[in-house]
């Protein structure tokens, strides 16, 4: 599923959000928005996915515009915060989510024990949700995300407060979707968290100052670190603004 977002703004309250944000994210492609808190990147995801409204510009998902709600059904979210019900197990809210979106029982149970597997919840997947740690709702609530086989992922920094080893079997399986032509994308503030997706867009401010393949950002540094290219950024405005 291809998106493009064409000339977007956002303000809250007069503050300008997102200021003429336009880029396209190719179908069965990774796509990391890569930006400090306050760059802009999660009001951009809520965009894309028709939670909120821009107040300037368009938002296409394949041949249709945002919001939509047949788009919806197609679309696994994962936001910040985890939506999670406290009082049900991490295995009763999946089994909620999945029949939100019809799943057959054979169905459910065969993709909720592998995501189980994949997020390493399998031993704790009968825990109340209240009595689970912050990183173990974060593993649950992707697990939701993903329990429909959506087409398109819109993932809000999923791997926060998650352990390295399991951080990298989640990138793994994340690209094994791409591979298998779900689009993905991903919001992030690890920086080598990039060189698992294929493109990125890099706001400040909210603004793009760089977009392209993650090999080509990384190729315009001089020591391979993509996290340079907001320093340079920087350098040229103070550079702009001494004249």
């Amino acid at each position: 599923m291809k998106i493009e977002v064409n000339n977007v703004d956002k303000s809250f309250k007069k503050q300008q959000v997102l200021n003429q944000i336009t880029l396209t994210i190719d179908s069965g492609h990774i796509f990391c928005l890569l930006g400090a808190s306050g760059s802009g990147k999660t009001t951009l995801l809520r965009i894309i996915m028709g939670a909120i409204p821009a107040d300037n510009g368009t938002v296409t998902i394949g041949d249709r515009f945002v919001p939509n709600k047949q788009l919806l059904a197609k679309m696994g979210y994962m936001p910040q915060s985890e939506a999670l019900y406290d009082e049900l197990s991490g295995w009763e809210n999946l089994e909620f989510f999945s029949g939100l979106h019809h799943q057959s029982r054979k169905n459910f149970e065969q993709k909720a024990n592998e995501l189980l597997e994949i997020v390493d919840m399998v031993c704790d997947k009968d825990k109340l949700i209240r009595d689970c740690s912050g990183g173990m709702k974060k593993r649950i609530s992707l697990a939701v995300a993903l329990i429909h086989q959506p087409k398109l992922l819109l993932l809000d920094e999923p791997t926060v407060g998650v352990d390295p080893v399991l951080r990298r079997q989640i990138w793994k399986y994340l690209r094994r979707l791409k591979d298998e032509g779900t689009t993905i994308l991903v919001t992030t503030h690890v920086m080598d968290e990039v060189i698992w997706c294929d493109d990125a867009a890099l706001l400040r401010n909210g603004q793009i100052i760089a977009k392209d393949t993650v090999k080509n950002l990384i190729d315009r540094t001089p020591n391979g670190n993509i996290e340079d290219l907001f320093f340079m950024d920087n350098q040229l405005k103070q550079e702009g603004e001494s004249c």
